[in-house]
């Protein structure tokens, strides 16, 4: 049952990283905009957007400053792969086949789940971001 509850595409509404101090950090800020789906076949992609990342001076993209390329870099993360669900553990794992963070191609990526009306909160497991361990919390909205 838990599977055809992911299936469709989904808006990000919140998003915020809690370090094991409990302090709120924003690695997307508070307005990250992004897009999450799943099929019925089993895959599934995901995109995260800061929307204040600064524009490129120069309109080619390969021509980025190491500023420009930095901030466009840690201001975003997409990825794509397969998923599977465990009700059991409340678990959703994505089987990552690409990835904007290459180091996550091939490693799954489990995300605790729980679904409220029209509503998908996801949770990470402890992750190692900027020198520290985070736990992310994003909220999705269903679209459609």
């Amino acid at each position: 049952m838990a599977q055809e509850q992911f299936v469709g595409t989904w808006q990000l509404i919140a998003s915020e990283f809690r370090r094991a101090d409990g302090t709120v950090i924003y690695p997307y800020g508070q307005d990250a905009i992004g897009t999450l789906y799943y099929d019925a076949a089993g895959n599934m992609a995901v995109q995260l957007l800061r929307v204040d990342r600064p524009r490129f001076a120069d309109g080619d993209r390969q021509r980025g400053t190491p500023d420009e390329i930095k901030a466009a870099f840690e201001g975003s993360l997409a990825y794509f792969g397969r998923y599977e669900v465990d009700e059991e553990a409340q678990l959703v794992i994505h089987h990552v086949t690409g990835c904007s963070f290459p180091n996550w191609i091939g490693q799954p990526q489990k995300r605790f789940f729980a679904f409220a009306e029209n509503q998908l909160t996801l949770s990470t497991p402890p992750l190692q971001v900027g020198g520290t361990t985070i736990t992310g919390i994003l909220r999705w909205q269903r679209s459609g």
